[in-house]
């Protein structure tokens, strides 16, 4: 195998990787958005070690918290700030949103 097909291999596998994820979304990419947004206002509130800052969002937004709240432990979300990075880690690329963004 080539170095191109290895390259093309490697693309194809990341872009199956993250269409599995956007499609485990249980949320509008746009709302996942606006809670790292949320999450990560200035100033923000210091991590209690809970997830009562993402609750909140999602009650905010009519969102069910019994299908979100397992979502974002499964990637690694098991508290506010832990949303912001983990979450951010297999999310940010597929929603457009960074962390050294505000909005």
């Amino acid at each position: 195998m080539d170095k191109d097909q290895k390259k093309k291999l490697k693309a194809q596998y990341k872009k199956n990787e993250q269409d599995e994820i956007r499609a485990s979304i249980p949320m509008s990419v746009d709302e996942l958005k606006d809670l790292l947004s949320f999450l990560n206002r200035e100033p923000a509130p210091e991590c209690d070690h809970t997830l009562k800052e993402s609750i909140e969002f999602i009650e905010s937004r009519k969102l069910n918290p019994e299908v979100v709240v397992p979502w974002l432990g499964e990637h690694g979300g098991f508290c506010d700030c832990e949303v912001i990075y983990n979450v951010y880690d297999d999310v940010g690329e597929i929603v457009g949103w960074h962390l050294d963004e505000n909005s």
